[in-house]
């Protein structure tokens, strides 16, 4: 098959033929369709992210076939949809798979990072961690669902019950789909771009937004939370500053710059600051049916899967709205 290899970190993807992989117990062997890129790709590729199987096959927005099935595998058939998200594996015997927070598991392994993702024509997954896709939308449209979607609607749920108002700091591809499932829930939306971005701003207006502006800007009203997808964590204490007493900021990325010191007065008025790690299977469970019924419009670039590097280039860059998707 063919794929791109990331070999070493800060080095460009190099496209390889790698052998066909070979599903083992309970895996399925899929044909990729699409494969979106996350930022979590460049944070492994530039080494933010330290401890990535090398070489690797990046890629955890994965949409296939499903091509052949190993022993005892049985949840799907020859021929299906299915999505596979960036959780691949937990242990299911910790205390975290136990109560219900599989995410927090210190023995998961994630696709695209400690198992070969999707960057390429095959990959096998463990069923388990796979999720069923209908086929009325395209595969390039339904990628970034499986983790700018996901960790959107995660970091959404945890801001809290009682949400009206609803910052939204870096406009990208997690951004543009919450936004929707926020308007859609009947909230107002206020988005948060880099300064002097202009597209970035009509975008976000033209998805629902109430309000779109720089993020040094504060906004009209006081929000009633806010979701930082930017790996900026200068942004912590401008979203504290605009949020209301009682407020939640959740940080919804894997990796962030340091925070900077702020003033107690910022967290004070029982304002809560918190991450977002992963996803769970229920997150998937949730979001996915969610997506299609509303439904989530995906604002996507197609990238041959040979010009992987260009695609995580203009990424880093912000060289396009919404998000980019390989295509084998």
């Amino acid at each position: 098959m063919k794929a791109m290899l990331l070999e070493r970190a800060g080095a460009p993807l190099v496209a390889a033929e790698l052998p066909d992989p070979v599903p083992g117990p309970g895996q399925l062997l899929i044909r990729v369709l699409a494969c979106g890129v996350c930022r979590t790709d460049l944070h492994i590729a530039d080494g933010e992210l330290a401890r990535p199987k090398l070489p690797l096959v990046l890629g955890h927005e994965v949409v296939g076939e499903v091509a052949a099935l190993g022993p005892g595998a049985k949840r799907f058939a020859i021929g299906n949809r299915v999505g596979v998200p960036w959780l691949g594996w937990t242990c299911g015997a910790c205390r975290y798979c136990r109560s219900g927070r599989e995410n927090l598991c210190e023995q998961a392994r994630f696709t695209g990072y400690d198992v070969d993702g999707g960057y390429a024509e095959l990959a096998v997954a463990d069923e388990r961690y796979c999720f069923a896709l209908a086929c009325d939308a395209t595969a390039e449209a339904q990628a970034p669902w499986l983790c700018a979607g996901l960790i959107g609607y995660r970091a959404l749920k945890l801001a809290g019950d009682g949400v009206q108002r609803l910052g939204i700091y870096g406009f990208g591809a997690a951004a543009h789909v919450v936004a929707q499932v926020a308007a859609a829930q009947g909230r107002e939306v206020y988005a948060f771009t880099r300064d002097g971005d202009a597209a970035a701003q009509d975008f976000a207006r033209a998805l629902g937004a109430a309000w779109a502006g720089p993020s040094s800007a504060r906004p009209p009203v006081a929000l009633d939370a806010a979701l930082i997808f930017a790996p900026v964590g200068a942004l912590v204490p401008a979203a504290l500053a605009a949020t209301a007493r009682g407020g939640c900021v959740v940080c919804g990325g894997i990796h962030m710059s340091p925070i900077p010191s702020f003033d107690y007065d910022l967290l004070w008025g029982e304002r809560v600051l918190r991450s977002v790690a992963n996803l769970t299977r229920a997150d998937a469970e949730e979001f996915l049916p969610l997506a299609a019924r509303i439904p989530v419009t995906t604002h996507t670039v197609a990238y041959p899967l040979a010009q992987a590097n260009e695609a995580l280039a203009d990424l880093r860059a912000g060289r396009f709205s919404g998000a980019a998707v390989l295509i084998p």
